[in-house]
């Protein structure tokens, strides 16, 4: 039968169809095709199938997407060597789990399409739908249900592709307008936090120790929030109102000292005042006793009497002005208090965790944002970088302009450091002249280079004394935290890298 010719074969195929009354679709033809000659044909190449699974395979590394280009080419060019390839390559990165078609060892005629999810990714999508909840609050109970349906669904044995495909599809509608609402309400709770902040600051524009904490407060408020801002700002704002509420105690017991002053002073004012009216009385007295006298002898005893009310007021007169003068001066001395204690709270709010003279973190402020950047990433595994930097011939600036200038210096090389900084990187003073430098998510081939341009950046800024223009330097070690060295070991790391920067020659940088 194999020898009859193809238009026979072809004619006696469509006979069949009519007299079995099937469709005459491409599949039933061939079928019948097939049968009429006795041989098999080639399996059709399943490209709708091969194509659902291109569209979850992952390509998130370099390789993987290369993999996935070469899976997307086979499927086109109905390729099975090359999609056998494409397979293995997946295998071999530990990946097989996500090739749901099997080719069989005995060929493509095995192929079969997918219909169940890989145990491996719903697990993933099941724990990306979990983590997603926290921050979508309590307000929508509809979608945490809808939540918890897909999570047992996925987490279900061999969850069927078209199901995920329509609860994710459900979910992630319903989740758009969760999200949108989410950040409508954080946008309008950051309105109302900036209208908070500004009225503090007018209501309080008389109480300067106030302001600090207002601004610090509208900056912390003022996109982008980052997690880090917002937890330096409660480590700044909980130590300055444990300080404020100190100084400000002190100035309450003052102002109630000075009260109690001006209380015994009125009450020197009103023995004073009585003693007068006694005094007055008395000798008005002894003015009509006079007036009414005929004889000396009648005179002399109201004379004794007027001339001891005059002692005993003089008396009582120098008593309390020695007590008003008295007075004077301890409330003097109560007022200065009160002034110099409001001057403490002014000044108490940029002066907690950060160095007055350059605006940079001061040694306590450093060392909490040290182990603060240590603990974020050890637990997102991300490096850390630390440089330690010392600016040159800093004693021979200061013996030849004066330590005036040489507080100038400091402050320029901080304002130039703050410009070329990132958000997230933290300058602290470390003492003296030296400064350190925090870079998170930066590697210590990425934290030299870095080093390297505020280098530039500074020979471009000149420093400028009058008419006089200084070139400002430094020299710098810098280190990349390891997984147990602790932040006074990456120091001294970074300080031993240091001074082999200024035993090269200075203006250099050094990695450990």
């Amino acid at each position: 039968m194999a020898d009859r010719p193809a238009s026979e074969i072809a004619r006696e195929t469509l006979k069949q169809l009519a007299a079995r009354r099937l469709p005459p679709t491409p599949d039933n033809y061939r079928a019948l095709y097939e049968e009429i000659a006795g041989v098999r044909g080639p399996a059709p190449f399943p490209e709708a199938g091969l194509r659902s699974i291109l569209r979850v395979m992952p390509a998130q590394t370099p390789a993987q997407k290369r993999l996935l280009e070469q899976f997307e080419r086979a499927v086109t060019q109905k390729d099975w060597a090359l999609l056998q390839s494409t397979l293995v390559g997946y295998a071999n990165q530990g990946l097989s789990a996500v090739a749901t078609v099997a080719v069989a060892a005995d060929g493509p005629d095995n192929a079969a399409e997918p219909s169940v999810l890989p145990e491996e990714f719903a697990q993933l999508l099941a724990r990306l739908v979990e983590t997603t909840l926290p921050a979508l609050g309590e307000e929508d109970v509809r979608i945490h249900e809808m939540a918890q349906q897909l999570t047992a669904f996925l987490r279900s044995p061999r969850p069927s592709i078209a199901t995920a495909q329509q609860m994710l599809g459900n979910f992630s509608y319903r989740l758009s307008f969760t999200t949108e609402e989410q950040a409508a309400i954080r946008e309008r709770l950051l309105e109302l936090l900036h209208m908070v902040f500004e009225n503090i600051a007018v209501l309080s524009a008389n109480d300067l120790w106030l302001q600090g904490q207002a601004e610090a407060l509208k900056a912390a408020t003022t996109p982008p929030i980052t997690l880090r801002r917002l937890d330096g700002v409660q480590r700044r704002l909980k130590d300055v109102i444990i300080k404020q509420a100190q100084a400000h105690g002190r100035s309450l017991e003052a102002q109630e000292q000075m009260k109690a002053l001006l209380s015994s002073f009125i009450e020197r004012l009103a023995k004073m005042t009585v003693a007068s009216d006694v005094y007055h009385e008395t000798l008005e007295r002894c003015a009509t006793q006079i007036g009414q006298a005929t004889t000396l002898e009648e005179i002399a005893p109201v004379l004794q009497e007027a001339m001891q009310a005059t002692r005993s007021m003089a008396l009582d007169s120098r008593l309390i002005h020695a007590e008003l003068e008295d007075l004077r001066i301890r409330t003097e001395q109560r007022q200065a208090e009160i002034v110099r204690l409001q001057e403490e709270l002014a000044q108490v709010s940029e002066q907690v965790r950060h160095d007055p003279l350059t605006g940079a973190l001061n040694r306590k402020g450093l060392d909490e944002a040290m182990e603060r950047e240590i603990a974020r990433a050890r637990r997102l595994g991300a490096p850390l970088c630390l440089a330690l930097l010392d600016l040159d011939n800093f004693k021979e600036l200061n013996d030849r302009l004066g330590h005036v200038t040489g507080d100038a210096a400091l402050v320029h090389l901080a304002e130039v450091t703050r410009s070329v900084m990132r958000s997230q990187d933290l300058l602290g003073r470390y003492g003296g002249e030296e400064f350190v430098l925090l870079l998170p998510d930066t590697t210590l081939e990425s934290g030299v280079e870095a080093m390297k341009r505020l280098q530039r950046e500074l020979s471009t800024r000149l420093f400028m004394q009058g008419k006089e223009k200084v070139l400002i330097t430094f020299s710098a070690g810098v280190v990349q935290l390891q997984d147990t060295e602790t932040s006074a070991e990456a120091l001294l790391r970074a300080d031993a890298a240091m001074y082999l920067a200024k035993r090269a020659g200075k203006n250099r940088v050094v990695a450990a």
